[in-house]
């Protein structure tokens, strides 16, 4: 392109708003990058955009910690503290299952329009977890939260991929982590002091009012941007969306996820659903590609698409990842609390170090990507970085953990930043557009797959070792079985035990967190090895 055309777009982008077409009577379209003129990131239209949804940006990312931060203290109130992890599984699978179509849906509909019903979804959840009687109610808002939460973070990244040329993709994220930071961060603490004072219930019902605002300031301010046609029916719409290929893929997820959850707490991890789920898994994940490559128009994945080797290893990258990554913090408050009888807002603000450690490596990977046009070597230093912090948890966290030691989490989240940007990076570069709104979905649903893997597989862990730990210790113990149920249930009812059997219990949990940072190190060394994998593309 010429100088004189660059001028020209420039002079005529000063006339028409960036996120408008020229002409009013045509429909809008995807914005193409033009790399040879003046960068679209840094025009007022493209900030004001993002500005307005930083604001869902920094409540989702909220609620991840309020919850992670007050998890023992709900299932606690009802008894049933070794269902305790159902309060972010059942988010994390319902978000994992919807995100998917948001993609597609945005493509037929149009980004803003589906991030309103994003927020919706997510209000709506919130509200039913709030004034929820029981665990199951409490649960069952979860739930709907999730859906509504599979995309409120997608569909922020595909935004910022549609505005902004891939160069700069992950400078535009990593400012987008300061606000998802700056919510994790203050999160937690939140709702630790919350659960102390007023109530757990209000980190529920405090997220009402920002979301609803968020949704106002989205319906009036945003553009419906990624709108392909504005003339077809909604009949003609809802005709080309991929119901079966989602509800195939939702369900393969759900059957593949849902007995790690299961084993060991509702049934023995010999019951024949154990291997029957994932089987069955198998069999409509094989039926959903079948389904994506002979059948269905517009596919939600296109198994074509996402099977270059590029792709396959990024998303791998953020799938060990993000399971490595919330193993740790689902652990982290619980530790607190438990072996240090820590109240909820101080187990809360433990969590603090972990958030400033990813808002840094965002930054450094958003900068170092725009500089230098190259990724691999973040990637790879990333993964060190996060093995490095597990490593530590796993030989470093005993009964009594100090300062300097709770420290130890900020490689993880330095390194989890680091992925963030630079993985992402790496899964768009040399895309086409018309690709964008898949592969950014994929890349999500690998890190909600992870998520949901790696809380599983934590959480199993611990239950499993702390049980056996629990029925050696005890063994002598006339009232052994009493105090197990009751220990695996609740953590006031720990705090009340007399010694020494208090001191046998926290062991107990302290072996259990041991083993428990052990798997997330697992995690993060197959992370690592993928990052060797990767053939890195010059920006």
């Amino acid at each position: 392109m010429s100088a004189s055309d660059c001028q020209a777009d420039e002079e005529r982008n000063e006339r028409t708003p960036l996120l408008r077409p020229s002409d009013e009577s045509e429909p809008p379209t995807l914005i193409d990058d033009e790399p040879d003129c003046a960068n679209p990131g840094s025009t007022p239209s493209v900030f004001g955009t993002i500005a307005v949804l930083l604001i869902g940006v920094f409540v989702a990312n909220a609620e991840g910690s309020l919850v992670l931060a007050t998890y023992g203290r709900i299932s606690s109130e009802f008894n049933d503290f070794k269902n305790a992890s159902w309060l972010v599984t059942s988010y994390v699978l319902a978000m994992t299952a919807a995100q998917p179509i948001y993609g597609k849906l945005s493509d037929i509909f149009g980004r803003t329009h589906m991030m309103i019903v994003a927020y919706a979804f997510f209000v709506l959840g919130c509200a039913i977890s709030g004034v929820g009687q029981s665990l199951l109610a409490v649960v069952a808002g979860r739930v709907i939260s999730g859906v509504g939460g599979g995309g409120m973070g997608s569909m922020v990244s595909i935004i910022i991929t549609d505005l902004v040329p891939v160069r700069e993709v992950g400078v535009w994220r990593s400012y987008v982590a300061i606000i998802a930071t700056a919510g994790r961060g203050l999160g937690g603490p939140i709702g630790g002091y919350l659960a102390d004072t007023v109530g757990w219930r209000w980190s529920f019902l405090g997220q009402c009012p920002p979301t609803l605002l968020a949704m106002l300031l989205t319906w009036m301010l945003v553009p419906n941007i990624g709108l392909v046609s504005s003339e077809d029916s909604l009949r003609s719409k809802f005709g080309r969306v991929d119901f079966v290929g989602a509800l195939l893929l939702a369900s393969a997820t759900l059957l593949l996820l849902l007995p790690l959850e299961l084993a060991g707490n509702a049934i023995s991890w010999t019951h024949p659903l154990i291997l029957g789920l994932p089987a069955l898994s198998f069999a409509l994940m094989l039926l959903f590609v079948y389904t994506e490559n002979s059948w269905v128009k517009e596919p939600i994945f296109a198994p074509r698409t996402l099977a270059a080797w590029n792709i396959i290893l990024s998303n791998t990258v953020n799938f060990c990842q993000a399971a490595a990554q919330l193993g740790m913090m689902y652990t982290v408050p619980a530790f607190f609390e438990i072996t240090q009888g820590a109240s909820s807002t101080v187990a809360g603000a433990k969590l603090f170090p972990a958030v400033v450690g990813v808002t840094l490596g965002g930054l450094l990977g958003g900068y170092m990507t725009k500089r230098t046009g190259r990724y691999k070597f973040l990637l790879i230093s990333a993964t060190l970085c996060s093995s490095t912090a597990y490593f530590l948890l796993t030989v470093g966290w005993h009964n009594h953990v100090g300062f300097w030691r709770s420290l130890y989490i900020i490689p993880g989240g330095l390194g989890n930043g680091l992925v963030l940007s630079a993985a992402f990076t790496a899964l768009t570069a040399g895309i086409e557009k018309s690709s964008v709104a898949t592969v950014c979905s994929s890349f999500y649903f690998a890190a909600n797959t992870g998520t949901v893997l790696g809380l599983s597989v934590t959480n199993a862990v611990l239950q499993g070792t702390v049980r056996h730990g629990l029925a050696v210790s005890l063994r002598d113990e006339p009232q052994k079985d009493l105090i197990i149920e009751k220990a695996m249930l609740s953590i006031d009812y720990i705090q009340t035990l007399p010694e020494p059997i208090k001191t046998m219990v926290i062991r107990a949990y302290s072996k259990g967190f041991e083993f428990a940072h052990a798997s997330n190190l697992a995690f993060s060394s197959l992370a690592f090895l993928a990052t060797l994998l990767l053939r890195e593309r010059k920006l």
